[in-house]
């Protein structure tokens, strides 16, 4: 099983997705001999999983059902264990496009965190790129070079335990992009720099605070970057429902009814528009964004080695 290699079937070892619907599912890492509880009764993976497809439809202990599913890096954004705050798919895609990361790529990234952002680079940049990634606290580098060993892509990434503003990323001059998630990221702007390849490479900061946004806006200017950009991903989540509103008695509706013999009491009447008419209401089909929405997460400040 890897995260960037799709594998048909489930084997000891593999880390897949208990799918219970689309508000739930979790991560389970299949053990020959091992049981695994959910609402709808015990998985035991030796029989219900090991040797099957994923995408396969399981049957509980309780008689409920579940798919097991392949994991992505999308897919694990939405159920990895949280060790930091993290990056979702909303910011994950805008910075891989205006990186302009592709198969190949060098990238270099600071801190790893709990990893959401570093498995969607190593997805990108896979077969023939690599990830070097820079984590200050040292528990949360070794969490995150196990997982890396686990989801088998430990072959495209390189963690390092260090201070990103004191010492670098441990390269220079080959990444073809760097992204920075740390409180100072105006103190690694010059090390940043040096890790990018000589002419053209990328660089993007994420920050939650404007004044974090402007001393790096200013660093990067103090050290040649051009074409410097910040912006905001909002994402809006729209429910349809349907909505019924009250027709305004115009005094036409009741004669014109009554002119042509109209009735609604009829069963091939039933449904009709007249019939909406003379109960004074109309359904129809609406989009209406969500009453709490979640708004701000960061600001993602791009710029271009000169």
């Amino acid at each position: 099983m890897s995260f960037v290699e799709y594998g048909d079937t489930i084997k000891d070892g593999d880390t897949a997705i208990v799918f219970l619907g689309h508000e739930s599912m979790f991560p389970v890492k299949v053990q020959h001999g091992t049981v695994t509880q959910t609402k709808y009764g015990v998985i035991r993976h030796s029989t219900d999983l090991i040797g099957k497809k994923y995408g396969s439809k399981v049957t509980c202990s309780k008689g409920g059902w579940v798919f097991i599913l392949h994991p992505t890096p999308e897919l694990w954004t939405m159920n990895l264990p949280h060790r930091t705050q993290i990056l979702y798919s909303t910011d994950i895609s805008i910075i891989t496009m205006m990186l302009e990361l592709k198969p190949g790529s060098i990238v270099c990234e600071s801190g790893t965190g709990s990893g959401s952002l570093s498995h969607a680079l190593i997805r990108t940049v896979a077969p023939t790129g690599h990830l070097y990634t820079v984590e200050f606290h040292h528990q949360r580098a070794e969490k995150a070079r196990e997982e890396f060993r686990e989801h088998g892509v430990e072959h495209l990434v390189t963690v390092t335990n260090q201070d990103v503003c004191k010492n670098g990323f441990g390269v220079s001059n080959i990444a073809d992009a760097v992204f920075l998630d740390i409180p100072s990221p105006w103190e690694a702007i010059g090390h940043a720099k040096s890790a990018l390849k000589a002419e053209g490479g990328r660089i993007c900061s994420f920050s939650p605070c404007i004044e974090q946004v402007q001393r790096t806006c200013l660093a990067m200017e103090e050290y040649g970057f051009t074409e410097i950009n910040t912006l905001e991903i909002l994402l809006r989540v729209y429910n349809v429902k349907t909505i019924s509103l009250q027709i305004p008695d115009l005094g036409k509706a009741a004669e014109d009814n009554s002119s042509t013999g109209f009735d609604s009491s009829h069963p091939s009447h039933q449904g009709s528009p007249c019939a909406n008419l003379q109960q004074g209401t109309v359904q129809f089909k609406s989009g209406v964004p969500l009453r709490e929405v979640v708004g701000h997460t960061g600001y993602l400040t791009f710029a271009t080695k000169s």
